[in-house]
């Protein structure tokens, strides 16, 4: 565990990563080398690029951060140590930052790492769930490869296509959860031809939401007025009425 006392090296460290100083970093690095794998934090959880991918992200710098600490020999695929694992992309990817996000797999994180917040999932599974789709769609051009409800998140059409047709199909619970990623990502083409493939438009899923309380909340005004011209329901409504 590491002690952040507030004049001790690690917190020094933590503040140079969080201002984008990289001549204070460097210097810290150098003097004690092992804060490149230090632990920080509550619980000594975090490692320095948690720190530097951290919420709200975009801190100043953050790519030549990144490039300093992995230069010192920072594991660039380090997992959380909390509830869940989370790599440093997977907390790029939740900030939409994806400057630091390309920084990180220029040193070789893996795109497809697991234990992010979402069902144990990929730095992908993070960005669609959280609605951070610039960073999102960055992990798709690198090579990520969408399930069926990432891919519906993010209105990739053809591809939502290709995996409703495949030899299984998907089943009517992956074809509804799927129908309400459409909603939160504002993707109307494709929430309509999975509503088409009997989505239930009044399901009441994540975050206790319908598909219509999803849209609503992303700010996807075309397609919750389409949801409500559908007859789609909110979820007290659902709940009002019984079902």
């Amino acid at each position: 565990m590491t002690d952040l006392d507030p004049g001790g090296p690690a917190a020094a460290a933590v503040r140079a990563v969080q201002a984008g100083d990289t001549d204070t970093l460097d210097r810290l690095l150098a003097a004690d080398p092992w804060l490149a794998g230090a632990r920080v934090g509550d619980g000594a959880s975090r490692t320095l690029l948690h720190v530097a991918t951290d919420w709200p992200g975009h801190f100043p710098n953050g790519p030549a951060v990144v490039a300093v600490l992995v230069a010192a020999g920072a594991d660039v695929g380090a997992p959380f140590h909390g509830a869940h694992a989370e790599t440093p992309l997977h907390w790029a990817a939740s900030c939409d930052d994806v400057a630091v996000l390309d920084a990180l797999l220029d040193a070789g994180a893996d795109i497809e790492a697991g234990g992010g917040v979402i069902g144990n999932g990929t730095p992908l599974a993070d960005a669609v769930a959280f609605g951070q789709w610039q960073a999102a769609r960055r992990l798709v051009e690198r090579g990520a490869r969408p399930n069926l409800w990432q891919a519906a998140g993010l209105g990739m059409l053809d591809l939502v296509r290709q995996q409703c047709t495949a030899v299984p199909p998907p089943g009517a619970e992956e074809i509804t959860a799927a129908f309400w990623l459409a909603c939160h990502g504002g993707a109307q083409p494709t929430a309509a031809y999975l509503l088409d493939l009997g989505a239930d438009r009044d399901w009441i899923g994540y975050d206790q939401l319908t598909p219509l309380d999803a849209a609503i909340r992303s700010g996807a005004d075309d397609v919750a007025a389409w949801l409500t011209a559908a007859g789609a329901r909110r979820a007290h409504q659902v709940r009002d009425a019984g079902r």
